[in-house]
């Protein structure tokens, strides 16, 4: 930064319109790649660890350990398996989305009243349907908000894929921000990436109340 150079130069921001745009591009495939195969497999595990309780203590020392190593020492372990790809980063983010979304799913299932689940069984329902129409529905809130946390936790671990190439917003705050420290840059992509945290949390507690109108309903209502 040159001595009395303004801290925000919007003529930069108008002129690489096309660099921020595609940097939030290749954020936004991560994080929704990363989430949604993160949540497909989390889902899956989940649903072993409830069938065999003995599972659950396992897979969440597995997915714990997974959690607590660094971002870096992870993208390191990976690279000789998957190279310097795209699919490093989504790997390595989908692991630590695991023990966030199993965990919310696992109590969510769990938190449904026992009298619920043995009304619908004494009025002729499956387990399959159930689980389907009675368990889950009544879950849905525990488990979005479980999906809130791992959608936001990424957003902010997808800045650190920049280190093996990937690019996304941390490009805009590591590459082109603070290696030669030019501020401008580093704060578009700080406040893209608290944007996309934001309306990535408003969204899905807006999902959460579509899909559980009977939840915002108040005691004494019609």
């Amino acid at each position: 930064m040159r001595p009395g150079e303004p801290l925000i130069r919007f003529d930069w921001i108008l002129d690489n319109l096309d660099e921020i745009a595609q940097r939030l591009g290749e954020h936004l495939v991560m994080v929704v790649a990363a989430v949604v195969i993160g949540f497909v497999v989390a889902f899956a595990l989940a649903m072993i660890a409830r069938r065999w309780r003995a599972l659950y203590g396992p897979i969440l020392a597995v997915t714990g350990t997974l959690y607590a190593i660094p971002s870096l020492a992870l993208f390191v372990l990976l690279i000789p398996i998957t190279g310097l790809t795209l699919t490093t980063g989504i790997v390595a983010l989908v692991l630590y989305t695991l023990l966030i979304l199993i965990r919310n799913i696992v109590v969510a299932l769990d938190g449904v009243p026992a009298d619920v689940t043995e009304a619908a069984t004494g009025m002729g329902y499956s387990s399959r349907q159930r689980f389907w129409r009675i368990e889950l529905p009544i879950a849905v809130p525990v488990i979005i908000a479980g999906l809130r946390i791992a959608t936001v936790t990424t957003i902010g671990l997808v800045t650190i894929t920049t280190f093996i190439g990937l690019g996304g917003l941390g490009y805009l705050i590591i590459n082109s921000g603070t290696q030669r420290f030019f501020p401008t840059s580093i704060y578009v992509g700080v406040a893209l990436c608290v944007t996309l945290a934001v309306i990535a949390d408003v969204s899905l507690s807006w999902i959460q109340r579509r899909l559980t109108p009977w939840a915002q309903a108040r005691p004494g209502t019609s």
